[in-house]
């Protein structure tokens, strides 16, 4: 490594006068500069001085990535008060300073201690002092100079990324721009050609090129095709040192992608096509699919169908699966095998974005035949009409004929068809059909005023497929006829004042009717033929269908009649004339000066939903006698002492007795002969106790014993029919029981309780006649005879 030497020249001016200094001008060459600065500096005696020269400074250049064993030599200082008697001490100070640089005290030489990278630091700026080693004061002042760090190649270029993606049409011309890739050296690039890049393509010729000094890639071959080849994978070199020999380089991966353009026309992979369909098939269901391909993509292979030509354009229509791109055909308007058999279609397939450029390639569409076969099925019938519709007037007989359904077979056949009215709609039966020939005629009275429309249902089936069956809707209006009279369109109860005057108007009357003539009705009211002559009102015809009640003469008395019965006459306008008589109340009482009611002889005008208060008080008066009847019925009640059958607990019933005492154990002769549990033969007539003097209220009913050997169930039987025909038995259920034990077994009975009755010894030697369980029992039993009989 080459490294300059840099020499400090100082020169001192002799005279003892104040100097003024500074620095000299930097070079950039790297060799010390030799001039010499004169300063004049004015006195009282104009003398011309020559001033003190001080520190003289140029940059220092090192170049980087030093690789030698020793320090690498930067430069040296020196003063001209330097003697060379070691008087003098270098001091360096600033970037790096002992550590990075150290100087040598004594001779001002200046070393680095350390590789030095140019990317990390590229300027040091140090300071430089020489000092007086005994007084520690500075000789010279402290100058500032630099070390630049010269570059060297030492850096490859990088690229941005390392990979790049990027897209360009199919069939782009020749030079049509892709992408710009892009690295940069971390070198120097005002130093030599370290940082000077340039680009190449090492991979994805002849297809793509790349500019050497931009990085931009762009096409290189012509027609381009996406559906021959899509993916294309590109490595771009960039070499620094302007790509002469020795220049580092990096490499990057564009991976290129072609986009689709519409540049291929649909085409169906079949000239003909073929489907089948039963001639019963709806309007809308779909008959088949057929499918054009298109090698495009995207919405470049979109594809839309439709019938230019052939026999069904008015039969059949097609659409496109969005999905699937197919073309479905479906069926526009209902077949029928008997009319048309076949028929024939052309579809066309085409697509909707097509791009001017590539028409040259021919047109975008393609054609194909459909040929669809129509099947016969078996039809059910067909009626004549959608709805039938049929008016009746509601005077009509039974069984009389208001019109007829027609429906017949659509097969070739022509199958008889027999009708019926669907019951479901007709609960009533108030309407039927004759079978034959679709007749509708009536089988019970019709009211219009009940209900004005029927709605009913005809079904239509073949004789001989009664699976094949149709419906139809048949509305029946009932026509209006008059036979309703007209009515009051609610019930009248008005009042006359007692000092009301001739033809003063005291009530409005209103009719209805439920009949609806076409011209609208028209009522007349009049007073009944009865009451036309003598009444104290009339009536006057308002000519509007209302009419009021006026008063005959003035003032009227309700002590001598209190009650007016107005009979009225309402007759309509329409044929037959219906009338009808109403009665109108008209009660007689006393009002105010301004013709209200105050008060009537009958409360009930005021109230006519109350009652009079004589009612009311006589309603009362009955309540209050039910109330003390329930009392005193309740109280005797309480007074009444029943007396108990049933005094004390005492009391016997059959073979119960009750004591309140306690036994005295098996040693107790004296108490009650536990044998008769066993034996009812044993008990005596009014055998009582022996020990006490029961009370009893009754004395105990003797009842026939039972025989031997007489089962449990006919005891219970003979004790409960004895019970049942006993006179003296009480009128309330009561508890017999029986406590006895039948005599059926061959052992007769194990038990020591008979002992007590009995006076001789039984023996018990059979017991080991009865094996080897009742050995023990035997033992027992055995054992006591023979330590009686020693």
């Amino acid at each position: 490594m080459r490294t300059y030497r840099y020499f400090l020249l100082l020169f001192w001016v002799g005279q003892p006068y104040p100097t003024f200094s500074s620095p000299l001008s930097k070079r950039t060459s790297g060799f010390p500069a030799k001039k010499r600065a004169l300063e004049l500096s004015g006195n009282s005696k104009n003398e011309l001085t020559r001033s003190k020269r001080s520190w003289m400074w140029n940059q220092f250049f090192l170049l980087e990535e030093y690789t030698g064993s020793d320090y690498q030599y930067v430069g040296k200082l020196h003063s001209d008060q330097d003697r060379g008697d070691g008087s003098l001490k270098y001091i360096l100070s600033g970037d790096g300073a002992g550590d990075l640089f150290i100087i040598n005290e004594n001779t001002g030489d200046i070393q680095a201690t350390k590789r030095l990278d140019r990317e990390e630091k590229p300027v040091y700026i140090l300071r430089a002092q020489a000092i007086n080693r005994r007084t520690g004061r500075p000789v010279e002042p402290e100058s500032e100079f630099i070390i630049k760090i010269h570059d060297i190649n030492d850096n490859e270029p990088i690229f941005t990324k390392e990979v790049y993606t990027a897209t360009v049409p199919e069939m782009s011309d020749v030079g049509t721009f892709v992408v710009q890739v892009t690295a940069t050296d971390a070198d120097d690039p005002t130093y030599g050609n370290s940082a000077k890049v340039v680009y190449s393509i090492l991979q994805g010729q002849p297809y793509f090129s790349v500019e050497s000094e931009t990085g931009i890639i762009k096409t290189a071959l012509l027609n381009m095709d996406r559906e021959n080849r899509e993916q294309y994978q590109v490595v771009i070199q960039a070499k620094d040192m302007g790509g002469q020999m020795g220049g580092l380089s990096g490499t990057t991966t564009v991976n290129i992608t072609l986009t689709d353009v519409n540049d291929n026309p649909p085409r169906f992979p079949q000239s003909t096509y073929q489907f089948k369909t039963p001639e019963s098939t709806l309007p809308g269901t779909p008959v088949g699919r057929i499918k054009a391909s298109d090698a495009d993509v995207g919405e470049n292979a979109e594809i839309e169908y439709s019938i230019t030509d052939g026999e069904g354009l008015d039969m059949f229509d097609v659409i496109t699966d969005q999905e699937t791109q197919e073309g479905v055909i479906t069926v526009k308007k209902r077949l029928d095998f008997e009319k048309k058999k076949v028929y024939t279609l052309k579809v066309e397939a085409s697509n909707p974005h097509v791009e001017p450029r590539f028409l040259y390639l021919g047109p975008f569409k393609d054609t194909a035949t459909v040929r669809i076969v129509v099947e016969d099925v078996d039809e059910p019938p067909v009626f004549s009409k959608l709805a039938y519709v049929l008016q009746i007037r509601e005077d009509a007989q039974i069984n009389t004929t208001i019109g007829s359904v027609t429906a017949q077979d659509p097969d070739a056949a022509r199958n008889p068809v027999k009708y019926s009215v669907d019951r479901h709609t007709d609960m009533d039966r108030i309407f039927n059909i004759d079978s034959g020939n679709g007749s509708i005629f009536t089988s019970k009275v019709l009211d219009r005023e009940t209900l004005l429309w029927h709605n009913i249902t005809v079904i239509a089936t073949e004789i001989n497929n009664p699976k094949q069956s149709s419906r139809v809707p048949l509305y029946i209006k009932v026509l209006d006829v008059n036979d309703n009279a007209p009515e009051f369109a609610q019930f009248y109860e008005t009042f006359v004042c007692e000092k009301a005057k001739a033809d003063q108007l005291i009530q409005t009357l209103h009719a209805m009717d439920k009949d609806d003539p076409h011209s609208g009705h028209q009522f007349s009211f009049s007073l009944a033929p009865e009451a036309a002559s003598g009444s104290n009102f009339t009536i006057q015809d308002n000519k509007d269908n209302t009419a009021g009640i006026l008063t005959r003469k003035n003032g009227y008395n309700r002590h001598e009649m209190s009650t007016y019965l107005l009979p009225v006459v309402i007759s309509d306008n329409d044929y037959p004339v219906q009338s009808s008589t109403g009665t109108v109340t008209v009660r007689v009482c006393t009002c105010d000066h301004h013709g209200n009611m105050q008060s009537c002889h009958a409360e009930a005008l005021i109230h006519p939903t109350g009652l009079s208060t004589g009612a009311l008080v006589a309603i009362l008066l009955c309540i209050v006698i039910l109330l003390v009847t329930v009392v005193l019925f309740a109280a005797l009640r309480r007074q009444r002492k029943k007396e108990p059958l049933i005094i004390s607990k005492e009391d016997i019933r059959d073979n119960i007795v009750s004591y309140n005492d306690e036994g005295g154990g098996e040693e107790d002769t004296q108490a009650f002969d536990i044998g008769t549990l066993r034996n009812p033969e044993a008990i005596e007539d009014n055998k009582l106790r022996r020990d006490i003097v029961p009370e009893a209220l009754f004395l105990p009913r003797r009842t026939p014993t039972a025989r031997d050997n007489t089962d449990v169930r006919d005891f219970i039987n003979q004790r409960l029919k004895e019970n049942d025909t006993d006179p003296t038995a009480p009128p309330y259920d009561s508890l017999a029981t029986y406590a006895y034990e039948g005599t059926g077994s061959v052992a007769d009975s194990l038990s020591s309780l008979e002992s007590v009755t009995t006076d001789g010894d039984q023996d018990y030697d059979y017991l080991s006649d009865w094996g080897p369980r009742f050995k023990k029992l035997a033992d027992m039993y055995g054992g006591v005879d023979s330590d009686k009989d020693s």
